[in-house]
């Protein structure tokens, strides 16, 4: 089982965020685990940060976070999460990226270091997410 990362934990550690130190050891901790990846939503959301693809590929290297490609039935899972998300009310503040990142972290990795924001737990029940707060690994 691999570790999925979310966007909100590298613009936290890539901004040197207050909390960037225990994102690092929940990531340190995680990759010694099982390993790290992260989907094309995530890789997308950071490059702002970046002025080169070598420049983020580096970043993400000294992290051992590796690129992971979504795959058919990941992203027609996440259509249906988010169909029933929308059925249930749910505003337009979450939009289908965040569900692909959910559905990766299911289907393609196991568990997904990120900021606990209450979707994630109620569209994604089984997902075990890993914060500072821990747990630490999956």
């Amino acid at each position: 089982m691999r570790a999925a990362v979310d966007s909100s934990v590298l613009w936290s550690i890539f901004k040197g965020e207050r909390d960037a130190k225990a994102w690092v050891e929940v990531l340190v901790a995680a990759r010694r685990e099982s390993g790290l990846i992260l989907c094309e939503i995530v890789f997308a959301e950071i490059a702002p940060l970046f002025h080169t693809l070598s420049d983020l590929n580096a970043r993400l290297d000294a992290l051992g976070i590796e690129y992971d490609t979504i795959e058919s039935s990941t992203a027609f899972a996440a259509g249906q999460i988010f169909r029933r998300y929308r059925q249930e009310g749910g505003p337009r503040q979450h939009l289908i990226p965040d569900f692909l990142i959910g559905a990766h972290a299911l289907y393609q990795a196991g568990c997904l270091a990120a900021r606990d924001r209450g979707y994630l737990r109620l569209y994604f029940p089984q997902l075990s997410i890993i914060t500072p707060e821990g747990p630490l690994t999956c």
